[in-house]
């Protein structure tokens, strides 16, 4: 299997990837791939993407994994995460690889976990050049995810009281405020292992802002009709599984939803033979090699 470091340009940034070509085809042939997108302020180190890649290359896909703009190895301002730019990578990325000569241009799907599954979501609305998408433990409504995310009227004040705060800094000092990653998001402690290592722990706060804005719930009736799959853990301690619900209500067809009992937030880091063998036979339905 072939697997090289690569890099494109998105906005004039230099973004740095991987690219593996699956071994042993027939000169000239082009493959169907598949972007695996990292979640938030993570990179492409992180097991919810080596481990989909590995098991994807073994299928006979071509994938590409690659930092997100001030994540990793890529160029941007460090931390600085903006959903709708992170869309604008997810779309550079696909067309560094529809320029590519053992890539299908036609046959490029995009995936991607938490963070990650929102901006596919996103991207395949917005971008029919996707030719299919794959969400786990996505989310489609940044303000109901971020109230279902701090629950009691102490964290929802905390919440809102800290952009308010970062929109007043802004105005006052023309400097970001910086707030940290667990402020934004919680992880119960009992799974901050699987935060990748490298891994951002601090934010601006227009990035919590951003991820307030964005509403991949929008454009996904646009995805129709090419295919969409939703995994989702049926209790995520993370991102609550009420989330891929409404992604799978706002959908057109064809689309699936699939909940995992017995499994948390990073759903495909673990031991995940359930989950990989679903994906593996929605992929030989509507997606085949």
């Amino acid at each position: 299997m072939g697997s090289e470091l690569v890099t494109f340009v998105s906005d004039g940034l230099k973004i740095s990837g991987r690219l593996t070509i699956p071994e042993g085809a027939k000169a000239g042939h082009r493959h169907a791939a598949i972007m695996v997108l990292h979640g938030f302020g993570s990179n492409k180190t992180s097991r919810t993407v080596t481990q989909p890649c590995d098991f994807l290359n073994g299928l006979g896909y071509a994938t590409l994994a690659f930092d997100m703009r001030g994540c990793g190895d890529s160029e941007g301002e460090r931390a600085r995460i903006i959903c709708l730019e992170q869309v604008s990578d997810t779309r550079n990325a696909l067309t560094f690889l529809q320029g590519h000569p053992a890539i299908d241009p036609n046959r490029i799907a995009c995936m991607g976990t938490s963070f990650g599954a929102a901006v596919t979501v996103y991207t395949a609305g917005v971008d029919d050049r996707v030719a299919a998408a794959i969400s786990v433990g996505g989310w489609g409504d940044g303000e109901k995810k971020f109230r279902a995310q701090h629950p009691t009227p102490e964290a929802w004040t905390k919440f809102s009281t800290m952009l308010e705060e970062g929109r007043r800094h802004r105005e006052k000092t023309g400097k970001s405020l910086m707030v940290p990653r667990y402020d934004i998001v919680p992880i119960p402690p009992a799974l901050r292992g699987h935060v990748a290592p490298g891994s951002i722990l601090e934010f601006p706060h227009e990035t919590a802002q951003s991820m307030y804005d964005f509403r991949a719930n929008e454009v996904v009736g646009k995805i129709a009709p090419r295919p969409l799959l939703l995994m989702h853990p049926s209790v995520d301690s993370v991102t609550p599984t009420q989330q891929s619900i409404d992604l799978f209500g706002h959908a057109g067809q064809p689309t699936e939803l699939h909940l995992f009992a017995d499994a948390d937030h990073f759903l495909l880091a673990e031991d995940s033979k359930r989950e990989l063998r679903v994906l593996s036979d929605w992929l030989g339905r509507y997606f085949p090699v």
